[in-house]
C-alpha cells in the first residue's frame, strides 16, 4: 500500500514529469486489496489470506480448478493464512470488487504489486499476448527486477492471471523486496527506489 501510495504523492506533486506522463494515459491505482488480512498480520500473525481466511491472490477465475487441485495435493483442506482459494472463484467480497471494477474499465495492462522476490511474472500458461513479453523485457532495462514464471501452487487464480485470459493483454505480477514478509518498513525507500523506474515505465507503455 504504501507503494503505490508514495506514488500517488509523488505524480501529484508533478514529479518525474507526471504532467506529461498522465497526458498520455488513464491511471488507477489501488494501494490496498485486503485490508483485514493487512492488519491481521500487523498483529504479528503470518497470514496472507483475508479474514475469512481465503487467500485473494488465488481467488480468480484463472485455471481456478487446477488452483484448488494443487491446493488439496498440498494439504491445504479449509480456510487458513495462506493458498486456499475459496469456495469458487471471485467468491470474496475484495476479489469481487477489483474484478467488476477490472470489467467496467477494460484497462490496457495491469500491474499487480506483491512481496517480495524482485521478479517479473508476465505470463500465465502461455495465454499472454506478444507484446507482454517486450513489455516484460522494458521493465528489466529500467529496473533490478528479473522476469520469472511461477511454477505449483503459485501459478493458477491469481488477478494478472485472470486479466490476461478473460481480456487477452498484458498483466503482470510485480513482486518487490527481498527477505521475510512481512518486508520492514525500513526497507522502504531503497524498495520503493528500485521499484519506481519500472512503474514510471509502464505508464509510457
Amino acid at each position: 500500500a504504501k507503494l503505490l501510495m508514495q506514488f500517488a504523492e509523488d505524480l501529484a506533486s508533478g514529479a518525474y514529469g507526471a504532467h506529461e506522463l498522465l497526458d498520455g494515459c488513464t491511471l488507477y491505482l489501488v494501494p490496498m486489496v485486503n485490508p483485514d488480512g493487512v492488519q491481521i498480520a500487523a498483529g504479528g500473525k503470518r497470514w496472507q489470506a483475508n479474514a475469512r481466511g481465503v487467500d485473494l491472490n488465488h481467488n480468480y477465475d484463472a485455471l481456478w480448478h487446477l488452483s484448488k487441485q494443487s491446493e488439496r495435493e498440498a494439504g491445504i483442506e479449509g480456510p487458513g493464512p495462506t493458498r486456499f482459494s475459496g469456495a469458487y472463484p471471485e467468491s470474496e467480497p475484495e476479489s469481487r470488487a477489483v474484478a467488476d471494477f477490472t470489467r467496467q474499465n477494460a484497462f490496457d495492462l495491469v500491474l499487480a504489486f506483491h512481496s517480495q522476490g524482485e521478479v517479473i511474472y508476465w505470463d500465465f500458461c502461455g495465454f499472454a499476448p506478444d507484446k507482454s513479453f517486450a513489455y516484460a523485457k522494458r521493465f528489466e532495462t529500467v529496473s533490478p527486477y528479473r522476469m520469472d514464471v511461477p511454477d505449483g501452487i503459485a501459478s493458477y487464480g491469481g488477478y494478472k492471471d485472470w486479466f490476461i485470459r478473460a481480456f487477452k493483454r498484458p498483466g503482470f505480477t510485480i513482486e518487490v523486496g527481498l527477505g521475510e514478509n512481512p518486508l520492514p518498513i525500513e526497507d522502504f525507500p531503497q524498495v520503493y527506489t528500485r521499484t519506481l523506474p519500472l512503474m514510471l515505465e509502464a505508464l509510457k507503455l
